[in-house]
């Protein structure tokens, strides 16, 4: 299971979003506009997939 990855790109601004929510983009590595990050697949890491879904897209 440690080899489960998943990429994961910000597709949608975060201005106007609510708070939590840019502080959520930030922790899966998300810096602007069309960045990717690579992340393990863990529960902590698809909750904070899914608080944001709206924002990214996401493969793997």
């Amino acid at each position: 299971m440690d080899d489960k990855k998943i990429k994961v790109t910000l597709v949608k601004s975060v201005i106007g979003t609510k708070e939590s929510h840019r502080a959520t983009v930030r922790g899966l590595g998300l810096r602007r506009l069309n960045s990717s990050s690579e992340l393990q697949d863990t529960p902590a890491i698809r909750g904070m997939i899914n608080k944001i879904a709206y924002l990214l897209k996401c493969e793997g």
